[in-house]
């Protein structure tokens, strides 16, 4: 359902009169999610209200920690492990392979048991939620080419690890979501080896074929793509008695829900287009196991058309935070890959950067909105402190991170000041024992701002308003009726300002940084100290 925008209305309090026949000098503004305009404007960013439940209430309310199982922590079981022929062994210490050969077949040996042994890191953290890549068998260490569904991969240390994982996560207040492939399977999957030994086998419906074979997710031969519109793909991923979406979500691994990678692309080739009935179902299929069961998209770019709020509940939200935010902070020349692009990263101001966020967030519903996973970097992107360049301004984008609306995830690792310059790179190994290679400052940043915004209502549930954009910094409001915070966060030094319209009666109360604020009779003054940050309470308002 679409609200139009409309004339802003009086204020209570306001006098009201009716100009006479003829008086047609009446200004107005159009308010829609882009802001207010004082000129008319498409109804292309309107508000946008579903009537679809959204999120749950604990995904919103705690932060997101990914985990790649390979490279987080190895357990002393992984050493009497047999590895695979496929595997390039490597011990914690040896460099990541950032690309060419090797890159996808570096074996670390990280395991389940490994994860289950730092839970009390995550915990120490403030986590909410751990988010696991895959952990189906594949032939690659990052496992999105599953080979099967049936089983997790004996190399993390098969069912058993993953039922204990998730056991010890509840019991520390831990929920545990998985990552799933409905788009494809490995090439080794026993679905695609029966489909391609035998032309008349029932598998053979579950694949895309051409006059030159099957087809592949991006070309790549390894990946052969699902076809959702064969009854049998949904019937053997969410509906069978042995479907993985469904199967992993009940007793003994009790996952509390699924992100799904490529989203936007399943379901999706040539001239067919059934993504959004394939997300509504394997909704369904989760929340029939679960009613508080979550579901997450994984689209690097536009994801507004497949987010009306009955399918997927959120989207890794890289085109309307990461991306933003990665291009204010950058710095000038900057010699990282920018995100999806084959160009370096640009350096854009706060009004651009505002807009740009503005422009994606105006045209999905705030349901969907404030529960969208904001991150600052993944394991398919360059590290924070590559990207940004150093603590300060790790401290920045970390601010923003857990204060904007939505869902924060933190990729492991990103809270200890690691570094890589792009996703391969960034999949370092987590330096447990290793204190030289990990920024105790910025772990206690992370620590912190968790700890606020998980103490902040306002923060975690409240609406939002810009009410200062500079090239160098930005200013906003995060309120809900019992509580008003504000956020200033500045990549460099800056004029200041004097922001208006709070209605402050009394001093705030700094909850972190150090920008300073000043209250004067016209409103707040803001100092023009950076790079820095500054989160205030402001006093309730009365009357």
């Amino acid at each position: 359902m679409l609200v139009r925008g409309r004339p802003a209305r009086p204020q209570p309090g306001d006098e009201l009169s009716v100009p006479a026949q003829g008086d047609l000098d009446v200004p107005y503004l159009w308010l829609n999610g882009r802001g207010t305009h004082a000129r008319d404007v498409s109804d292309v960013a309107d508000f946008r209200i579903t009537t679809h439940a959204p999120a749950p209430d604990w995904m919103r309310d705690g932060i997101v920690y990914q985990v790649f199982p390979d490279r987080f922590a190895r357990s002393a079981a992984a050493a009497d492990r047999d590895l695979p022929g496929w595997a390039l062994p490597a011990d914690w210490d040896t460099p990541v392979i950032p690309e060419g050969p090797g890159v996808g077949t570096q074996l670390y040996g990280g395991d389940l048991a490994g994860v289950e042994e730092h839970l009390d890191h995550l915990v120490d953290l403030g986590v909410g939620t751990l988010y696991l890549t895959p952990f189906f068998p594949g032939r690659s260490n990052h496992r999105y080419d599953a080979s099967t569904f049936a089983h997790v991969d004996p190399l993390l240390g098969g069912d058993e690890a993953l039922a204990s994982l998730t056991r010890a996560a509840h019991a520390r207040g831990l929920r545990v979501m998985g990552d799933i492939t409905t788009n494809h399977t490995g090439a080794g999957h026993e679905w695609f080896v029966a489909a391609l030994a035998d032309p008349q086998a029932p598998e053979r419906d579950l694949y895309y074929w051409t006059d030159g074979g099957y087809v592949s997710w991006l070309e790549h031969d390894s990946l052969p793509k699902l076809d959702w519109a064969s009854p049998q793909v949904a019937e053997k991923m969410l509906h069978g008695a042995d479907a993985p979406v469904r199967r992993y979500l009940e007793a003994p691994f009790d996952l509390d829900g699924w992100r799904v990678d490529v989203a936007n692309m399943t379901g999706r080739h040539a001239a067919q287009d059934d993504t959004h009935e394939v997300a509504r179902e394997v909704r369904r299929a989760i929340t029939d196991v679960r009613a508080d069961g979550a579901l997450v998209g994984e689209h690097f770019h536009d994801a507004s058309g497949d987010l009306a709020g009955d399918g997927w509940h959120a989207n890794m939200n890289y085109s309307a935070f990461t991306r933003p935010i990665w291009t204010w902070l950058a710095p000038e020349g900057s010699q990282v890959p920018y995100l999806g692009l084959p160009v370096t990263m640009p350096r854009r101001s706060g009004p651009d950067v505002v807009a740009t966020m503005r422009e994606f967030d105006a045209v999905v519903p705030w349901a969907v909105a404030s529960r969208q996973w904001n991150m600052l970097g993944s394991h398919d992107t360059a590290r924070l402190r590559t990207v940004v360049g150093g603590p300060e301004m790790v401290e920045v984008a970390a601010a923003v991170l857990m204060t904007y609306p939505g869902t924060p995830v933190v990729f492991a690792g990103d809270e200890l000041g690691l570094e890589g310059v792009n996703g391969e790179h960034s999949r370092v190994p987590m330096p447990w024992g290793r204190l030289e290679l990990q920024d105790a400052a910025t772990h206690d940043t992370y620590r912190s701002l968790v700890r606020l915004r998980r103490e902040s209502r306002a923060l975690r549930e409240g609406g939002m308003r810009w009410v200062h954009v500079d090239d160098d910094a930005l200013v906003y409001l995060r309120e809900t009726a019992d509580e008003r915070v504000l956020v200033v966060a500045a990549r460099g030094p800056w004029s200041g300002a004097v922001v208006t319209g709070l209605a402050v009666d009394g001093f705030p109360e700094r909850l972190f940084g150090g920008v300073p604020l000043q209250v004067e009779p016209d409103g707040v003054r803001v100092a023009g100290d950076g790079p820095a940050v500054g989160v205030w309470r402001l006093p309730a308002q009365t009357g």
